[in-house]
C-alpha cells in the first residue's frame, strides 16, 4: 500500500523531473541548461548536402531550406526568417508536375522569428523546423511557405 501511494504521489513529479518543462516562449525551464541550439538548426548546418534559399519581394519573408535524398524521400530542414506572428504556417513540396505534399507546419507567436533589431530577444533568432516528405528529391520543383489561410509567404526553387 506504501509503495502504491509513493508511485502515485511520485509518478508526476518524476515525470516532470525527466522531461524538464517549457516556460513558454521556446525557452526551457529553469531545472535544465539551455541547448544552445536546435536539433533541427545543428542537422541544417553539419549534415544536410545541398542548400537552397530565397526571399519574397513582397513579404521580405526569407527561407533556406537543406535538403537530404532518403530512400522514404526528401528529408528537409527548414531555415525561415523575417516572419511576423501571430499565424500558423505549412512549409509544402510542389512537384515538377503541380503535386503538392505538406512537408511540416508550425505556428509563429506575436513576436515572430528572424527579425532583425526586434527589442523581443526570441524574435531575433531564425525559426528552424525538420520535416519530410515522401516524394523524392529529383520531382521536387519547389517549396513554399504558407500561412494556413493560403497566403504565400515565399518561394524557394528547388
Amino acid at each position: 500500500l506504501v509503495a502504491a501511494a509513493a508511485l502515485i504521489i511520485g509518478g508526476p513529479v518524476a515525470a516532470v523531473a525527466v522531461t524538464g518543462g517549457d516556460e513558454g516562449g521556446g525557452r526551457p525551464a529553469a531545472t535544465g541548461e539551455p541547448h544552445p541550439t536546435s536539433p533541427a538548426e545543428d542537422s541544417f548546418f553539419e549534415h544536410l548536402p545541398e542548400k537552397v534559399s530565397g526571399t519574397d519581394p513582397t513579404t521580405r519573408v526569407g527561407a533556406t531550406i537543406g535538403m537530404e535524398k532518403k530512400a522514404w524521400g526528401t528529408h528537409t530542414v527548414l531555415e525561415l526568417k523575417n516572419v511576423k506572428g501571430p499565424q500558423k504556417c505549412v512549409l509544402v513540396a510542389v512537384s515538377k508536375t503541380g503535386e503538392e505534399e505538406v512537408v511540416t507546419s508550425w505556428s509563429v507567436p506575436k513576436w515572430g522569428y528572424g527579425i532583425e533589431g526586434s527589442s523581443h530577444a526570441s524574435a531575433k533568432a531564425p525559426l528552424y523546423v525538420h520535416g519530410g516528405a515522401a516524394m523524392s528529391r529529383e520531382d521536387i520543383a519547389r517549396f513554399e511557405v504558407r500561412t494556413f489561410d493560403g497566403e504565400r509567404l515565399v518561394e524557394i526553387g528547388a
